[in-house]
Parts: structure tokens; sequence; C-alpha cells
């Protein structure tokens, strides 16, 4: 067994509630929802030691991916991404080998038997932090656990040393609680002296971003989806101001590649093919670690349907092995209006049963400046969506 359910609530949850606000995680309850389970996921420590092995090799390749496709404009296309950024794509530099975006996060079902499969990689702007980083090496020292998730805060600070960000945004920074509290977590970190401010008070002057009345940006690390440039007003001016240089985006406009579900299928056809642009070993990460996924409906039966731009598993949809569809998500927003799907052939999650009933469990692993580190417990239905729950995910010493 992989996974093992420690503890019981504690009758003080809102005492429990009140001293995680003060660690800077705010939204463990929100008016009457209860995002945080109070009860501990225990990982084997061959399979988290494993977990790390797949994340360091699929980062490589999807690396690779990302200079095999930059400055082919057919690749843009099949991969969804909004031609409003093609040309901030072709005329930009990579980051360096490894660095494409310094904050990132795997999503993975890791079953009870101890396989793991790579479901989608959010490597633009991923939220989860402040559970991983900050609740999850409390929750664990409560149990007398080390967690190897206290690290995350250094490997963020080694990241924004290098980017040196003067601004950081967010849709409805001081309004929005998670992505505020993620914001404030991350700058923190960081150590550095960084003005938080709301997308929506940017305005774009002849391609030089400022904030107020002259107050001009150059700097910025934003938690704002890049694909949505192509879809919200201003966004092409936006896009404008990236790619002449006027500011320079942490993460950069690259990751918004990675970011395309899409490329999860342009790596499994690069593997079909035999390509020798991915090495043996690479090859065996990505039959391992990864599922077929394919940008045409070609699998027959057990296969899943997303958004190449979906979050929070709006537009999910779970296929049976008739080809039938079984579940589809109802909740988030479907993004399949605006880009293309793929369909990967179906991994299910492991059930768990905690004390308010059976939920299952998706394992996230962050990447923080190229470093894979940092575990992300979401419990909920068979697809994690909007109203899962975070669970902290401790690791065994053993």
């Amino acid at each position: 067994m992989v996974f093992e359910v420690r503890g019981t609530p504690s009758p003080e949850r809102e005492a429990r509630v009140y001293q995680l606000a003060e660690l800077g995680f705010t939204w463990a309850d929100l008016e009457e929802e209860t995002y945080w389970i109070d009860q501990l996921v225990m990982m084997e420590r061959k399979s988290y030691d494993e977990l790390i092995h797949a994340a360091e090799h699929l980062w490589r390749v999807f690396d690779k991916a990302v200079r095999y496709v930059k400055g082919n404009r057919d690749y843009y296309e099949q991969l969804s991404i909004p031609e409003v950024l093609w040309d901030g794509l072709d005329r930009l530099e990579l980051n360096a080998e490894g660095f494409i975006s310094r904050y990132a996060r795997f999503d993975f079902t890791v079953n009870q038997e101890g396989q793991i499969k790579l479901l989608e990689l959010n490597a633009d702007t991923p939220t989860g932090y402040v559970e991983a980083a900050i609740a999850t090496p409390w929750l664990c020292r409560e149990q007398g656990l080390d967690s190897p998730n206290e690290a995350m805060k250094d490997l963020i600070r080694a990241a924004w040393d290098i980017e040196a960000p003067d601004h950081a945004a967010c849709i409805a920074y001081g309004k929005h609680v998670e992505d505020t509290g993620t914001l404030d977590a991350l700058v923190a970190h960081s150590g550095r002296q960084i003005t938080c401010v709301d997308c929506l008070d940017l305005w774009i002057d002849e391609g030089v971003v400022k904030v107020g009345q002259d107050h001009i940006i150059t700097k910025m690390f934003a938690l704002y989806p890049k694909e949505w440039m192509g879809v919200d007003e201003g966004g092409e001016a936006f896009s404008y101001a990236i790619e002449e240089r006027f500011i320079e985006l942490f993460n950069p406009l690259h990751a918004v590649i990675i970011q395309s579900k899409g490329l999860q299928a342009f790596i499994w056809g690069l593997h079909e093919e035999h390509s020798a642009y991915f090495t043996e070993e690479e090859h065996r990460a990505i039959r391992t670690y990864m599922l077929p996924t394919y940008t045409a409906p070609k699998l027959k039966g057990d296969y899943v349907s997303k958004s190449m731009f979906g979050r929070e598993g709006g537009s999910v949809e779970l296929y049976n092995a008739q080809g039938d569809i079984e579940v589809k998500d109802e909740v988030g927003f479907d993004t399949s209006v605006f880009f293309r799907r793929v369909y990967q052939e179906r991994a299910d999650l492991p059930e768990l049963t905690f004390a308010h009933g059976k939920r299952y469990l998706l394992t996230g692993l962050f990447v923080l400046n190229g470093t894979p580190c940092g575990l992300l417990g979401r419990a909920g239905g068979i697809i994690t969506g909007n109203s899962s729950q975070f669970v902290a995910i401790g690791v065994k010493a053993t």
C-alpha cells in the first residue's frame, strides 16, 4: 500500500483553522465550505523516491519538447496557443535548459500498487503553494514527521533571486482569498521587496506597463494564465508589451507552451515514432510515466477528453471501456469553447477512506527552480475539480 490515512479530525477544528490562518493559510474553511481535511496521508518512501525520479526525467522531456516546438507556428496552432502570443514566442530567447518555468506543478495519479502516471503539468500559474509549502510541513511536524516540502521556500527564494521581479500581480488582489494568499506567501518566501498589485489596475501606454498615474513596471511575476491574452480585453496590448521587452514576465512567455496539454500529445507522438530527438532513457521515462495522448479521438474506450488549457477540472470528460461518457465536470468552466481538446488514456486516481467518507487522491508535485520538491494532496471526486479538498501528504521515514 503506497498511501495510508492517519489521524482523526480534531474536535477543536476552529482553533486549528485559526492557527493555519496565522501561518498564512487563510482558506482552510471558506464560509460554509470545509477545504482542509484534518487528517494526514502518508506515502511510502520508495514510491516518493520514484515520483521524484519520474519528475526529474519528465521535466527534461518537456523542456526538450519546448525547444523542438519554438519557432514553428504550425506547432503553436496545433497546441492551441493564441496567435497573439506567437511573435513573442518566436522573438524572445528561451531560458536556460531546465528553467523555462521556475514555478510549476506536476499532477500525478499514483495507485496503491505504486504505478505512477502523469495526468498534466501546470507550468505557468499553479496554485496550492501555501497548502504545500506552509500548511503541509506544519501538519507533518505536529505528527513528529519531517516533510520534504520544507525545502520549497528556499527554492522559491533562489528562483526569485534570479528572475528578480519588483512587482507581483493576480486578479482581484486583496479580494480573492486564495490567489492573494498565494501571492503573499511567494513574495514573503522570496525575501525581496516586491509590490503586489491587482492585474485589473494595470494599464498599458504604447507598450509601457503602468499602475496608478505613472508608475512603470518592468519586471513582474503574475498569477495570470497567459492563454487568456488571446481572449481578454487588453490581452493584445499586454502581449505586445512582453514581445517588445517593455516588461519581463516571470514565469516567462514560453511557459505557455508547456502549459498546453497538447504538448503531451506532441511528446507522445515523437515517442511513438521512436524519434531520435529523445534519448533511450527519455523514451523509457515517457513510456513508463506518461499516458498515450492524442489531439484526435483515436482511443476507443477508457479515455479522458479535456481542453488543452483547462483548469480546475473544467472541460474534463471520462469515457468508459465501451467509449460512452461516464462522468463530466459540470462545475468548472469549459475552456474547450476557446481551445482544442486532447484525448488521453484513462488512469483513475486511488480511492482513500477519510473520516468523512471516501475520496480520490490526486498527487501534486511542485517543480521549483528546476527541482522537483513539494507534495500537494487534493482529495475529491474521480475528476479533481474546484470542489476538491486539500489534504497534507507526508512521507514515511523508511
